[in-house]
């Protein structure tokens, strides 16, 4: 077998057509099968604090209105339902502490009235965190 050329005409030429397919089909495989974790390098220990606990035990203060507009707060039921009454009972169940959150529960007949003079005495004492109780809609019903 004789490889040199006497006519110079024949170029000897690698064919890369089936190596480039070889590489990106190994390409492909190796992206695929790849699995990344998101895991960091630095093992890092969390600062504890005891505000957060105490934040965590805080319950908070429920303030029940009836359909005949009598007030509950928190198990005890008020004697009189007027806006001093309801302040006063407030007042000794939270204390000073206005950054506790109140809960408004009042029953879907209760009125409108009643509901707003218990918003009204929880804004007096300076309460800001203030939410209104609701029932999930059944199914069914209008």
């Amino acid at each position: 077998m004789r490889l040199d050329n006497a006519t110079g005409d024949d170029d000897v030429e690698i064919n890369l057509t089936a190596l480039i397919d070889v590489v990106f089909t190994l390409i492909i495989f190796f992206v695929v099968t790849t699995s990344f974790n998101n895991r960091s390098a630095l093992k890092i220990t969390l600062p504890s604090s005891a505000a957060s606990q105490v934040e965590a035990q805080r319950q908070p203060l429920v303030v029940l209105v009836d359909r005949a507009g009598n007030y509950y707060v928190g198990d005890s039921a008020l004697v009189r339902s007027d806006l001093a009454s309801l302040k006063d009972a407030i007042r000794q169940q939270a204390g000073n502490d206005t950054e506790r959150t109140i809960v408004i529960q009042a029953d879907a007949k209760a009125s409108h009235q009643s509901v707003i003079t218990a918003m009204d005495a929880i804004g007096q004492l300076g309460f800001s965190k203030l939410s209104i109780a609701t029932a999930p809609e059944k199914q069914g019903e209008p």
